[in-house]
């Protein structure tokens, strides 16, 4: 076992003290109705924000469940009601979820489902898409 002294102890607290007033820390979370974003504000007045539906376990959260996020410490989100928890550092990193929620994300309109193949002749019959016009 390693023993520590009451000054090895001191010395690391000041250290740890002094490093965190060089870095911004995150002093208050919000769920913006208008934009449907998250916003984290920061000590340093920057602020990271990143829209709800966009991170697993969040996408089909009603605006109050949204609302209701809260920080956990000075590291991540936290919605009690739907389970959900994220590091800060993750989603600025863009891990919005598990590996393959953010592959499904990436294919998004790369699908091909029948009632998009549907969709898409339905449109064809009526023309397809509209010629770009050249301006003179």
């Amino acid at each position: 076992m390693v023993e520590i002294s009451d000054q090895e102890l001191a010395q690391a607290k000041q250290r740890w003290a002094e490093e965190r007033t060089e870095r911004p820390i995150p002093n208050a979370v919000r769920f913006d109705h208008s934009s449907e974003r998250i916003i984290v504000d920061f000590t340093n007045g920057a602020s990271f924000m990143f829209p709800a539906r966009a991170v697993e376990g969040l996408e089909l959260a009603t605006p109050t469940q949204l609302a209701e996020v809260e920080l956990l410490g000075e590291t991540g989100l936290h919605w009690e009601n739907l389970d959900v928890d994220y590091t800060i550092i993750g989603l600025m990193n863009g891990i919005f979820g598990s590996n393959s929620f953010m592959q499904a994300q990436r294919r998004g309109g790369q699908s091909r489902s029948p009632a998009k193949a549907a969709a898409s002749r339905a449109n064809g019959a009526k023309g397809g898409r509209p010629k770009k016009t050249t301006k003179p």
